[in-house]
């Protein structure tokens, strides 16, 4: 199945790559309701007991900041020459951008569900 091309890396998306996906325990065999992802069924008027939406969205944004911070960090450290080895600038800064563009994607799905929400008549 071919992936199309996101951004910088849009060269990668037209030769039919298909990212690895690492497999997870945590995945029980198709049909069952074993946990996925950390979701499970709400049990009674009281939900699920995970963590809520609130705080996924903040674990996200600080896992972000980590990432951009050590981008950062190593393009000072290439830029002061300190750095041994550049593919390792190279992969933080394209993990950045990448991680960024996929946070951008997800605000503004929510800020297009929410305008819907609002457009429906009461």
């Amino acid at each position: 199945m071919p992936v199309p091309g996101v951004g910088a890396v849009g060269g990668v998306g037209g030769m039919d790559f298909t990212p690895y996906v690492a497999p997870r325990a945590d995945v029980g065999p198709a049909g069952s309701a074993a946990r996925v992802g950390g979701a499970h069924r709400a049990e009674g008027p009281s939900g699920p007991d995970g963590p809520d939406f609130g705080k996924l969205v903040l674990d996200g944004l600080d896992r972000l900041e980590g990432v951009q911070a050590q981008s950062d960090h190593l393009a000072v450290q290439a830029a002061t020459g300190d750095l041994q080895a550049i593919h390792d600038y190279t992969i933080a800064a394209t993990q950045a951008q990448v991680t960024t563009q996929l946070t951008v994607a997800v605000r503004n799905k929510a800020v297009e569900a929410f305008t819907e929400i609002l457009r429906m008549p009461v």
